[in-house]
């Protein structure tokens, strides 16, 4: 039976070269905002099922209308074409529902084409039946909605042309409305007016649905970005748990081999082969016990229980330490902003919201500043503050009162940058308590952006 044995790398000597020194445990730089928005799922239309469903309402609204006036009212009108029409929608309905599931996702394009044969459906009702002067000539407007709440802006753009010239159609070109008698002669400025009015509330509902449904699109989006910075935290704060557990199961063994390496370096002669092997295990050992001590008291990536309220001074600098890459220098700067403010900073308990906030906003800083961001905690006995300062062009003031929200910034769009950072930052900040401000440094300080974080209430470690 084949075996396999560990290969050591050994020095010119023959004996076991010793394992190069490796850099202390480093927490993982977090995602940029392009791989978080990556990961989000793609918009879809809507569901096949509820187009269909939608669609058998009208269907039965129609023929009962169509019913109506014909048996109820005994008005005339071609009902022929009327019905077929009807016909059609329904026979397309149930085609749909016997060939594809309902959980069926309908994309941008397959969704215009749905509804855009709605739109002439409709279109070729109301010639039959007096065109825009039928009082139902008012159901163009939905799929209309419908397009505004759920597609893109090109669909929109294209759903409401085509009402626009369906509702202009028809308000030329249509049978006189069914009627006990003749019909009434409504004026050509009325007729101009209806038409008028029809128009503009498509314009008017396709854009205020289609607006309305973006926003709640982007900060959905948005959201689902701020809970993918936060799930990675999370996952780093697990890391750091399972590593300070790994560290804490090791130590046991570890000290037995460091006690009998060190009883064999006692024993050994020195002139005896063996002693360098005896020495470099006892080197070995030892540098193995520092790298398991610097697991459990690094609080950049340990969340054990002795760390899981640390100074806020120290959580800053564990927060912005993954944008350390030597292009922009990070100074750190604690004060007391009152001289009655005790002298040791408050404390903060380390989670995942502050680590990736704070994160953000000196990741934001770094690629824009010039040379240094400056990273200022001041506290007094009612409040702690955070500030980032950088030496870059500063935040244009048009801007200012909109930052924060999702999908704003002044590179978003270019090089994957999306204009979530800001957002992401004060959105998990604010989970702790937090208000953020966002302005310039004084003309008389240098240009440059000013990020203000500002808890109350501290908690010191004497109270």
């Amino acid at each position: 039976m084949a075996t396999t044995e560990d290969v050591h790398p050994t020095g010119p000597d023959g004996r076991s070269a010793p394992i190069p020194e490796t850099p202390g445990p480093r927490r993982p730089a977090p995602p940029t905002l392009a791989e978080i928005t990556g990961r989000l799922q793609p918009r879809g239309g809507v569901r096949l099922r509820s187009l269909v469903l939608i669609r058998w309402i009208a269907v039965a609204g129609q023929a009962f209308t169509a019913g109506v006036v014909t048996w109820g009212l005994d008005f005339s009108f071609p009902v022929v074409p009327v019905a077929a029409a009807i016909a059609l929608s329904a026979a397309l309905n149930l085609g749909f529902e016997l060939s594809q599931p309902g959980a069926t996702r309908l994309n941008d394009r397959e969704t215009a084409v749905f509804l855009g044969f709605d739109t002439l459906q409709l279109t070729f009702l109301l010639f039959f039946t007096g065109g825009i002067s039928n009082p139902f000539s008012l159901l163009m407007l939905a799929p209309v909605a419908i397009a505004g709440s759920t597609l893109g802006v090109r669909s929109v753009v294209v759903l409401s042309a085509l009402s626009t010239l369906c509702a202009g159609f028809v308000a030329v070109f249509h049978f006189p409305l069914p009627w006990d008698g003749p019909p009434p002669e409504l004026p050509p400025i009325y007729m101009v007016a209806i038409w008028a009015s029809l128009t503009l509330s498509i314009i008017l509902i396709a854009v205020y649905t289609w607006r309305v449904a973006e926003e709640a699109r982007q900060m959905g989006d948005a959201l689902a970005a701020a809970s993918a910075a936060l799930a990675h935290e999370q996952r780093m704060a697990s890391l750091g748990a399972l590593a300070a557990a790994a560290a804490h199961e090791l130590g046991s063994p570890l000290s037995t081999i460091a006690l009998v390496a060190r009883e064999m370096q006692r024993e050994v002669e020195h002139d005896d082969p063996l002693k360098p092997d005896v020495e470099l295990l006892v080197e070995q050992s030892e540098r193995c016990r520092e790298i398991l001590t610097r697991l459990t008291v690094d609080p950049a990536i340990d969340v054990s229980e002795a760390y899981s309220v640390i100074s806020v001074p120290t959580l800053v600098e564990a927060a912005a330490a993954p944008w350390h890459d030597g292009d922009v220098e990070i100074a750190y700067v604690q004060a007391r902003a009152a001289s009655d403010a005790p002298v040791s900073p408050p404390v903060m308990v380390r989670g995942p919201e502050f680590l990736q906030g704070i994160g953000n906003l000196v990741h934001n800083a770094t690629g824009f500043a010039r040379q240094q961001v400056t990273v200022a905690t001041r506290w007094t006995r009612d409040w702690v503050e955070v500030e980032v300062l950088d030496d870059g062009p500063g935040f244009p003031e048009t801007l200012l009162d909109d930052l924060g929200a999702p999908f704003v910034s002044t590179r978003a769009g270019s090089r994957g940058h999306m204009g979530l950072g800001t957002f992401i930052a004060k959105t998990l900040l604010e989970r702790t308590g937090a208000t953020v401000q966002f302005g310039n440094r004084p003309a008389a300080d240098g240009s440059g952006a000013r990020v203000t974080v500002r808890w109350r209430n501290p908690v010191f470690r004497d109270t």
